[in-house]
């Protein structure tokens, strides 16, 4: 069983990121979809992990990539904001995209939402907020991923406080 950390739109508030990372011994990646503010170095150094980070919208001055494309535990993955297709043609076009990539999971961000949506040909996860929730209830929140040996793709949203 592989195990991976999902996190969104910290919004400069890196510090309970690192926390929980610290909760997961067994996590072999974290993802960031965005929306980080200048916390990427940070983030990185808190595991010896896989780390990958895209760019949101309020990142402003950042060098980090717009989307990535890779692979976990044998699946691939496509990530990004999301603002940059939500904006044109919501979910469908984010799917859209991920299909375009072949992707097996696709992550976003960018709604403060937790989201997810599994199919036999697409996993969607948006992780929501860990510093400025949106939905009912306005519940900080991460997600954590495990595919196991067989493939099997599994996603529980974690709130926090």
């Amino acid at each position: 069983m592989k195990q991976a950390l999902i996190f969104s739109d910290s919004h400069g508030r890196i510090d309970k990121v690192i926390d929980i990372i610290h909760q997961y011994p067994k996590a072999e990646a974290v993802f960031h979809c965005g929306d980080i503010s200048d916390d990427d170095e940070r983030l990185r150094c808190a595991t010896p992990h896989t780390v990958a980070i895209v760019r949101g919208n309020c990142d402003y001055f950042s060098r980090l990539p717009q989307d990535i494309v890779t692979t976990f535990a044998g699946k691939k993955i496509a990530m990004c904001h999301g603002h940059q297709y939500l904006m044109i043609g919501g979910i469908d076009q984010l799917k859209y995209w991920a299909m375009e990539q072949e992707a097996d999971i696709l992550l976003f961000g960018h709604t403060h939402v937790p989201f997810v949506e599994q199919s036999s040909t697409l996993t969607v996860i948006n992780p929501g907020s860990i510093s400025k929730p949106r939905q009912e209830g306005y519940k900080k929140s991460y997600a954590v991923l495990e595919i196991d040996n067989g493939g099997e793709i599994t996603v529980d949203i974690k709130y926090v406080g």
